[in-house]
């Protein structure tokens, strides 16, 4: 796809305020209002960092054998050897102090939370960006977040309805959620709980990863509320600032489109996805192709902006 073409922003803003997106928010979304050259620092940086920032910084602290800048810049290599050799809780201490604080959310979060309609939003990110914004917003939101760190309660999800301070476990199966009376947020990865500890849950390591993954595609209720596959049926999907070079992400994809793509009546061949991603390599324009996602290079703080036009214009 050229480079000179730019997303259909009409139809984009048309189909978020007509629920039939669904969009997706990826690492890069969480850097959006972060100045280009500016460093991170772990003690009271006013952004979030990325993740091969975080990476190096749990290297530092946890001596990580290796120098080579490969293995340095992988999280889930990192945060594996931190487990192992520091344990789980200091992991996840480590993770709340990066994490943790006050960040600003960027327009692209304020902009979904303002969108006339009640949506679903996956976020495989950690940081509470866009429930900040939702909340900065006044808008209802439901809250569910898979149980990464929560052996006990395995096959089910924390929900947090509208409100509430404190999370229940619910089986995926048997969430009952209703998109039109609040948007929902699923935290597919884990988050941050700011105001406790106790919540916070993380898909990080390689181990972590391998098991969500294993649930998604032995046993999908355990991961992935079953509404969540009939709501997403005949949607397009909204990929913002992900990357397919992490192949968890690619089997995440194809198995969402393979459970949740195909209406019963018939074929969705000729429904939209797209994929906004800032300076996307060749191949990964090839691996979003083959996918049958439209990529566009843009960067989100710009595509806020057009989308936002958009919505003044109409």
């Amino acid at each position: 796809m050229s480079d000179l073409i730019e997303p259909p922003f009409g139809d984009i803003w048309d189909g978020l305020c007509e629920g039939r997106v669904v969009p997706f928010l990826g690492a890069g979304a969480s850097l959006v209002h972060r100045e280009a050259g500016t460093d991170w620092a772990p003690a009271n940086a006013p952004f979030l960092p990325s993740g091969s920032e975080l990476a190096r910084y749990l290297a530092e602290r946890s001596n990580f054998p290796s120098k080579d800048s490969r293995d340095l810049d992988d999280l889930a290599k990192v945060s594996s050897y931190t487990a192992d050799v520091s344990g789980r809780t200091l992991l996840r201490h480590r993770l709340r102090t990066a994490l943790g604080g006050a960040h600003d959310c960027g327009p692209l979060h304020r902009l979904l939370a303002e969108i006339p309609r009640h949506l679903l939003i996956v976020v495989t990110n950690y940081d509470t960006l866009l429930e900040d914004a939702f909340r900065a917003a006044g808008k209802p939101f439901d809250l569910v977040v898979y149980a990464a760190d929560r052996p006990s309660i395995a096959n089910s999800l924390l929900f947090w309805p509208d409100g509430t301070d404190t999370p229940t476990a619910v089986e995926a199966n048997e969430l009952d959620l209703n998109l039109e009376k609040n948007s929902v947020i699923y935290k597919m990865h884990g988050t941050i709980w700011p105001p406790t500890e106790e919540w916070d849950n993380f898909v990080i390591t390689e181990e972590d990863y391998i098991e969500f993954l294993s649930r998604m595609t032995t046993n999908i209720s355990s991961a992935v509320p079953a509404q969540f596959y009939h709501h997403t049926r005949n949607k397009s999907f909204l990929f913002l600032g992900y990357s397919l070079r992490d192949w968890n992400l690619r089997v995440v994809l194809r198995n969402l489109r393979r459970t949740a793509g195909a209406a019963e009546d018939g074929p969705t061949d000729d429904i939209p996805s797209w994929a906004i991603q800032r300076d996307p390599s060749p191949l990964e324009k090839r691996l979003w192709v083959r996918r049958s996602v439209d990529i566009f290079e843009m960067d989100l703080n710009l595509f806020a902006a057009r989308l936002l036009e958009w919505r003044v214009k109409k």
